[in-house]
């Protein structure tokens, strides 16, 4: 069973701008006012020149009659900052197991999503993926309720600019509906007290992104075709994980919480928290990351410790990186991912999110004899269309010749 959310997609438009640049190095635009064109000749209205600039001639400022004067200063334009075009793919399979227990959302457009309830800064996305075990039950619930927990109980903030200021008040709001939403699973009588969930949760503003975490599924930023790890696998060996364990009675036994969970961060297992409101070493608070989006950043992956149990972050971020030179196609790149986490003997559901940052892939060319390089799609030549007279001297030179 794979449980898909409501996907909506929007193309965010890339402003142009014109800059005015006098330099020796670019185009030079020169605008002649009313007054300097009276002089040179009788009335004719004002004149634009635009002189392009040929490395072989070098082209005197009285060869062109102009005075500094004449000239419109230059006013110096800061670049556009990079606005990311967000479209996305998911793909999710049961893998092995009997059961599957993953879900994941997948928004585009979180203001289209949401309507008129709240308002964000553009572009915006959201998305999440949760990882459970001990039956569906927690992760099914969370799937259902996160829309809920996370952008209304939690007093999700409202902005038009996205700033570092915003993003921290996001992060407070998330922190509490991660929080709220494992003290739901407690109260819910649908939800065993033995089902829980991993969760991590990615938003996007602007060109700021944020990541919330608990337990081991994994963002992967691929920045200039290098992987960037956005979140960090809440395993009970790891060894910050293993001394808050162990400071709050808990136990590692063979890589396992108290010798049962494989993971140390989780929402729900309510019977390992119990009584509530009582210390416990499995904890539902996530870890945070944040990231700037800049012209290098590619694509984001996200997915279920199914993928990253048997490859890299950089050995998935080739996969994608290969793919969509090939074909362009997040989706299909997902689905990619799976079969190569099947292929390497996986023993776990697999659920992954690609998103790209750019109408189409813009990632640097391969190197000859790279593997990205073998992997990478021919590039067909433009055939032009033979005109009406060519295809009838064509058809009558088969002819004859036959």
């Amino acid at each position: 069973m794979v449980a898909g959310a409501e996907i909506i997609h929007q193309s965010i438009p890339v402003l142009d701008v014109q800059y005015r640049c006098i330099t020796k190095e670019i185009e030079e635009i020169v605008d002649i006012s009313a007054a300097a064109a009276a002089a040179a000749s009788p009335p004719p209205s004002p004149v634009c020149l635009q002189v392009a600039r040929r490395p072989e001639v070098d082209i005197a400022a009285s060869e062109l009659d102009l005075r500094a004067s004449d000239a419109i200063p230059s006013v110096p334009v800061e670049p556009l900052q990079f606005v990311p075009r967000i479209r996305s793919g998911s793909f999710a399979d049961i893998g092995p197991r009997r059961y599957m227990e993953d879900e994941h959302i997948r928004i585009d457009d979180l203001s289209a999503h949401l309507g008129s309830l709240l308002r964000f800064p553009t572009p915006n996305a959201f998305y999440g993926v949760f990882d459970g075990h001990g039956g569906p039950d927690a992760a099914a619930y969370i799937k259902r309720h996160a829309m809920r927990l996370i952008f209304e109980d939690a007093g999700f903030p409202q902005a038009s600019e996205a700033d570092k200021v915003f993003l921290d008040l996001v992060e407070n709001s998330v922190r509490r509906a991660f929080l709220l939403a494992d003290l739901a699973l407690a109260d819910d009588c649908t939800v065993s007290s033995s089902s829980g969930t991993t969760a991590l949760t990615v938003l996007l503003f602007g060109r700021l992104l944020l990541v919330a975490n608990a337990g081991d599924c994994r963002a992967v930023l691929c920045r200039k075709g290098k992987a960037v790890e956005l979140s960090q696998d809440h395993r009970p060996i790891f060894a910050a994980e293993r001394q808050r364990v162990e400071e709050l009675g808990g136990y590692i036994d063979d890589g396992y919480l108290n010798g049962v969970l494989s993971v140390s961060r989780a929402l729900g297992d309510w019977d390992m928290k119990l009584p509530r409101g009582s210390p416990s070493p499995l904890i539902a608070e996530p870890e945070f990351r944040q990231a700037t989006l800049t012209e290098d950043d590619e694509f984001l992956i996200i997915g279920c410790d199914g993928i990253w149990d048997v490859m890299t972050s950089q050995h998935a971020v080739n996969i994608v990186r290969s793919g969509l030179r090939w074909h362009d196609d997040p989706e299909r790149c997902a689905r990619e991912l799976v079969t190569e986490a099947v292929r390497l003997d996986t023993f776990d559901n697999l659920t992954v999110i690609v998103v790209c940052f750019s109408a189409e892939h813009q990632g640097s060319s391969p190197s000859p004899g790279s593997e990205d390089h073998q992997l990478q799609a021919p590039r067909l030549k433009c055939c032009k269309t033979l005109s009406a007279e060519a295809l009838c001297k064509l058809r009558s030179s088969i002819n004859n010749g036959s």
